[in-house]
C-alpha cells in the first residue's frame, strides 16, 4: 500500500533551508579541510623548527645522568650517583618545552577588505592555521581571541589537534556582533585574564588609535608579537577615474580624483609616512612585529622573523 504525503509550502521551504544549510556546512568543511592540509605541511616543512627556537620552554628539568665525558662541565657533575657507582657521572637535562599560544584576531569591519585573491580576514586564517599547527607539533597548548570593539570569541588554551580545528572552524564561520575596532579592550581582556606567561600572536590591520600602551603591558609579561596586515590599496591607489571611498568600520565616504597623478602620489606618500612612523613607534616600544601582505605569500616573512628573533634571544 502506497502512502502519500502533501507537504504545504511552508514544509517544501523549510526542506529547502535544511539543503542549503548542508550545503554550507559541507562547504565550511571542505574550507577547514583545506587550511589544515595547507597548513600542517606548512607547519611540518617550514616553521615547526623556527617556532620552537624562537619561543623556549620556561626552564629546563632533570632528566637522567650519564657517566662523565672529557670536556663536560664540571658544575653537572652529580655527586650522589659518582659515589655510589665509583665513578664520575653528570646530570642530564631537558628543556620544560610546554606552553600557551594565543592567537589574538581583530575581527572588525576592516579585516574583510581584499583587492586581490585574499581579503585581510582570509591572510590571518592561513597565519593562525600554520602558528597553530607549529605549536601543536611542538606539543604547546593554543587558544584564540577574536575581538572588534569587545571580545567576540574567547576559546582558552587546550591541546590538541581536535582543539585547533575547533578554532579554526571557529575563525571560519565568524560573523562578529560589531564592525569597529577596540584593541586596547582586547589587550586589557587578556592581561587580566592570562597570568602566566604566554606567546601571544596579534593579527590586525591596526584601523585603531591608543592601543602602545597595552602593547607595552603586554610585552613586560609575554612573548608578544604583532601581525600586521594590509592590503596594496591601503598603501597606494591605482590612477583611474574618481575613486569613491568607504571606510568600512565608520561608513564615511571620501572621493578623490582618481585620475589625478598628483592626487594618487599624495596618497601614497602620506600612508608611506603612516607606515615608516608604525614601525620607528613599534621598535621604540620594542615589539617584535610582522607586516604581511595580502596580495604575496607569508611564508618568506614569517620564517624572516623566526630566524631574526631567533638570533636576538
Amino acid at each position: 500500500m502506497c502512502r502519500f504525503h502533501n507537504f504545504d509550502g511552508r514544509t517544501m521551504s523549510t526542506k529547502r533551508e535544511v539543503e542549503r544549510s548542508d550545503e554550507r556546512l559541507k562547504e565550511l568543511q571542505n574550507i577547514i579541510r583545506r587550511v589544515e592540509i595547507r597548513s600542517k605541511r606548512m607547519a611540518s616543512e617550514l616553521f615547526s623548527g623556527e617556532y620552537h627556537s624562537s619561543f623556549k620552554g620556561k626552564g629546563i628539568e632533570f632528566s637522567n645522568v650519564r657517566e662523565y665525558q672529557y670536556g663536560d662541565d664540571v658544575r653537572s657533575i652529580d655527586w650522589n650517583t659518582s659515589a655510589r657507582k665509583h665513578e664520575l657521572y653528570v646530570k642530564l637535562f631537558t628543556e620544560e618545552r610546554e606552553r600557551s599560544l594565543l592567537l589574538v584576531v581583530d575581527g572588525s569591519a576592516s579585516m574583510l577588505f581584499g583587492s586581490r585573491k585574499q581579503s585581510k580576514k582570509d591572510l590571518a586564517l592561513e597565519v593562525c592555521a600554520v602558528l597553530a599547527f607549529s605549536a601543536l607539533q611542538n606539543n604547546d597548548k593554543v587558544g584564540l581571541l577574536v575581538f572588534t570593539d569587545r571580545v567576540e570569541t574567547y576559546i582558552p588554551p587546550r591541546k590538541g589537534r581536535y582543539h585547533v580545528l575547533v578554532i579554526l572552524e571557529e575563525l571560519v564561520r565568524l560573523k562578529p556582533q560589531s564592525s569597529t575596532t577596540n584593541i586596547g579592550a582586547a589587550l586589557s581582556f587578556i592581561r587580566y585574564t592570562r597570568k602566566r606567561q604566554e606567546i601571544i600572536f596579534l593579527l590586525t590591520d591596526l584601523v585603531d588609535s591608543d592601543y602602545e600602551k597595552g602593547m607595552k603591558l603586554l610585552n613586560t609579561r609575554h612573548d608578544f608579537i604583532l601581525v600586521h596586515i594590509s592590503d596594496p590599496l591601503d598603501k597606494a591607489l591605482p590612477l583611474s577615474a574618481l575613486l569613491d571611498l568607504e571606510e568600512p568600520e565608520t561608513g564615511m565616504r571620501l572621493t578623490l580624483d582618481g585620475g589625478s597623478r598628483p592626487e594618487i602620489e599624495r596618497y601614497r606618500r602620506e600612508q608611506a609616512r603612516q607606515h615608516d612612523e608604525l614601525r620607528q613607534r613599534l621598535r621604540r616600544m620594542r615589539i617584535d612585529s610582522v607586516f604581511l601582505d595580502t596580495d604575496r605569500s607569508f611564508t618568506a616573512d614569517l620564517n624572516s622573523f623566526f630566524r631574526n628573533r631567533e638570533r636576538k634571544l
